[in-house]
């Protein structure tokens, strides 16, 4: 099976009307087939930051994203033969100083030049296994990288290749906005705790957030979650809080704690842009998890229309989907989880088997590759990869490590200790609460 980066340009140049599979060959944008440097130079001429092409195109970037300055044109030039010579000499030339971390969503053109692939969790801890290492060079996107760097020693250079490999959902809730959420509750519930001694909510943010969250959530009591933790962590909250607020996926959310027994009536959605979210004090005051208005735009793409029709195409189709899709999608699945929930499941499957799978495309590649035996394919149709991840290029990643031999460090992420140190405590407190 050819990579989504190859598909994508086939489809593009109209020399392929089909993708292995059967999926539909047709693509949400076919300004993925350019280089991520045109965006960078686009983004730098209009002065006006954005997500570039792919699932979060339409999402509209805060002033404050990070921008890409310019790539060298020797690495825009370079054919993939070229910048291939030239990542593996550079990694042979910095051996065990750098290590190259991979996410699942990433382009298959980057995966491969990876010391260890996983998602954003276990790479943040594959990092730590590489304590010798002088560079980490984080194939995935922003807060990530942040998470990393928190993580490992100060000594060691956390290097992200495109500065603008963001991620529209972790950037749908901000540290102020957050705040201004926090004040308007403390002034709603007060801050004593009740006769159990668990005091009015408890802050939570998923991994895919900004380190000022995570610290945030440090220094209020809170803690950060990953979707194979979820449930384990509100858990840990209830303990805690008569009520959590939940930031900033709400689907994530709003399906760890349904699945826990939360009726949907004492989930409220939190919309910052309106006077307590939005809700009337009666609904706040019955909650038991307040979600954040905020959503991963990959996961928003599927959809029930699209498992009834896996189902009529494909009797006794096994749908798997990750826990940001809506919940309709969740309930409709045969089963929901994490990344690496997806993997592991098809991995276990003994008999050939055909998985219809509601995650990333780069990621569902790469399981029906990996697992021939069995048919499996992306439930929706429309190749639309994350559009931050895919603003990783092997160019970028020629150019960081290149540089790196040369002594240079370049993009590097660091977090200020001010944040860094309750932010570490929220993810300690995460790294406890194991499921």
């Amino acid at each position: 099976m050819s990579s989504v980066n190859t598909a994508i340009q086939l489809i593009t140049r109209e020399q392929a009307t089909t993708m292995a599979g059967g999926a539909a060959a047709n693509t949400c944008s076919p300004a993925l087939a350019r280089g991520p440097w045109d965006f960078d130079l686009a983004e730098a001429l209009a002065g006006v930051p954005a997500y570039g092409p792919g699932a979060s195109s339409a999402d509209a970037a805060p002033a404050s994203t990070p921008r890409q300055g310019q790539l060298p044109e020797e690495y825009k030039l370079a054919s993939d033969a070229e910048l291939d010579a030239r990542i593996r000499a550079a990694k042979a030339a910095l051996g065990e100083r750098a290590v190259v971390l991979g996410h699942f969503y990433q382009r298959d053109e980057v995966v491969e030049y990876a010391d260890f692939v996983g998602d954003s969790f276990q790479l943040a801890n594959a990092a730590l296994t590489r304590p010798e290492a002088e560079a980490i060079i984080f194939c995935g996107v922003h807060f990530m990288a942040e998470t990393a760097d928190i993580l490992s020693r100060p000594e060691q250079a956390v290097i992200l290749p495109n500065l603008a490999a963001g991620c529209s959902m972790a950037d749908m809730a901000d540290i102020d906005s957050v705040t201004e959420c926090w004040e308007q509750l403390e002034e709603l519930f007060g801050t004593e705790p009740d006769a159990d001694g668990r005091v009015p909510v408890i802050p939570v943010t998923y991994m895919n957030s900004s380190a000022a969250l995570k610290g945030f959530c440090g220094e209020h009591g809170g803690i950060v979650c990953t979707s194979s933790n979820a449930a384990t962590v509100l858990e840990w909250a209830f303990e805690r809080g008569q009520r959590v607020l939940f930031f900033p996926d709400q689907h994530l959310g709003r399906n760890t704690a349904k699945a826990m027994g939360v009726p949907l009536d004492r989930m409220p959605m939190w919309n910052p842009r309106k006077d307590l979210g939005g809700n009337d004090e009666q609904a706040l005051q019955d909650s038991r998890v307040i979600l954040w208005h905020g959503f991963c735009s990959v996961h928003k793409r599927f959809n029930v229309g699209q498992i009834d029709k896996a189902r009529a195409e494909f009797p006794g189709v096994q749908v798997i989907v990750h826990p940001e899709c809506p919940m309709e999608v969740v309930d409709a699945a045969d089963a929901a989880g994490s990344t690496d929930f997806i993997r592991k499941a098809i991995a276990a499957a003994t008999e050939p088997t055909t998985f219809a799978v509601g995650t990333e495309i780069n990621l569902v590649n790469r399981l029906a590759a990996e697992y021939p035996q069995h048919t499996i394919f992306c439930l929706d149709p429309v190749i639309c990869p994350c559009s931050t991840m895919y603003r990783i290029h092997p160019g970028y990643l020629a150019w960081v490590l290149e540089a790196l031999v040369r002594g240079e460090v370049v993009n590097r992420i660091t977090v200020e200790d001010d944040v860094a140190a309750p932010a570490k405590v929220a993810l300690e407190r995460m790294l406890a609460a194991r499921p």
